[in-house]
């Protein structure tokens, strides 16, 4: 028997992303659609017969509550504009679904910790379980480069590039980004997803301290744009950031070098390089040259990470157990990264400790 879901948000994402990813689970089934209009809860499933649609213009018995108090919807999936999502994730556990909300976890640190708060100490966690979407921990591409990283020894250093010139398209059109009231702008709403991949290949040598210095290259990219930092990790190691949406520079690079080689992960591209000899992936293929003989191997990834995220999801709820690299205070060390970057970048380059990075280990083989 599956489980049914009920899709909180009437966003691109949600059409293109959530939807497609429960109707290919096995164990959950689309029950129904919330947004605040019909016309874009719709647009969410509209060739699906068996999906109820609710919303704010619906009319009595059509309403999110309403949705709530069904009782063949056991879970629900949020994705809905930063600031406005903790208080969906609130009121669809005091109803006993199961949620899995977008990332960021909230919209800032305080607010996580307080809602993070609040859910150990009100929710039955044998009962009910909340989870945090992150599609970057589901790419088949960094578990990989991971499992690479894991073989190197120590890592001495390591790199994230991620360069953007943001014009336009259908996420920068939406108008909670193009005039965000959430810290960061793109910097927090995209900047998750880069943290996340980072951490993943650090695995437990965890960000403990860095200094960044942020800017506004583009006047429609507000607060800011920019940002470039050093980051150190517990071994003592550091480490370069650099994340821009507004610059004419191209491509994005993971880099982790280790005593005994480098592995990169550049775009859906993952880059090894060990003694003697070097690991690559090109799209999808990785090419392993030793002493000037290569041999390749197909990686791919899943689409965007979202459809094994939501499948394994589905899976831990049907397993009635928590899906560790789901948690909220997962997704908390990413949003601490990102928001003391905006922190030291606003001080000029002051230095931070990051104090919220020791979660219980999630990485290494295959994803949860």
């Amino acid at each position: 028997m599956t489980i049914g879901v009920g899709i909180i948000g009437g966003g691109i994402f949600a059409r293109e992303e959530h939807a497609p990813a429960v109707e290919a689970s096995v164990h959950l089934t689309l029950k129904a659609v919330y947004s605040r209009s019909l016309k874009s809860a719709k647009t969410v499933a509209p060739d699906a017969s068996n999906v109820d649609f609710y919303s704010d213009d619906s009319g009595e018995g059509k309403s999110f509550e309403d949705l709530l108090k069904r009782d063949d919807i056991g879970a629900v999936i949020i994705a809905l504009p930063i600031l406005n999502q903790p208080e969906y994730i609130k009121a669809s556990l005091k109803a006993g679904k199961h949620v899995l909300s977008e990332k960021p976890v909230a919209e800032n640190v305080k607010d996580a910790q307080e809602l993070i708060k609040w859910y150990h100490a009100n929710i039955n966690e044998d009962v009910v379980h909340w989870s945090v979407a992150e599609n970057f921990r589901y790419l088949n591409s960094f578990d990989y480069a991971q499992s690479e990283i894991e073989k190197l020894g120590k890592v001495l250093g390591f790199r994230l590039a991620m360069y953007a010139n943001v014009l336009g398209g259908k996420y920068f059109d939406t108008l909670w980004r193009k005039k965000p009231s959430h810290q960061g702008g793109f910097l927090l709403d995209g900047g998750v997803h880069f943290v996340a991949g980072l951490r993943l290949l650090l695995g437990s040598d965890s960000i403990v301290r860095l200094a960044a210095f942020t800017n506004q290259l583009r006047e429609y990219l507000p607060p800011v744009d920019t940002i470039d930092a050093t980051l150190k990790i517990k071994s003592g190691a550091t480490g370069a950031l650099s994340v821009s949406f507004g610059t004419t520079m191209t491509g994005s690079v993971w880099t982790v070098g280790c005593e005994g080689g480098s592995v990169s992960v550049s775009g859906t591209t993952v880059i090894g390089m060990a003694k003697g000899s070097k690991v690559s992936v090109s799209g999808s293929t990785i090419t392993t040259t030793i002493d000037g003989k290569e041999e390749k191997k197909s990686v791919e990834d899943e689409r965007s990470g979202v459809p094994p995220e939501v499948r394994k999801w589905g899976e831990a709820l049907t397993a009635g157990k928590e899906n560790p690299r789901q948690t909220p205070e997962e997704a908390l060390a990413d949003l601490e990264v990102v928001e003391k970057l905006l922190r030291s970048g606003e001080q000029n380059g002051t230095p931070l400790d990051c104090v919220l990075q020791d979660v219980a280990p999630v990485y290494g083989g295959k994803p949860e």
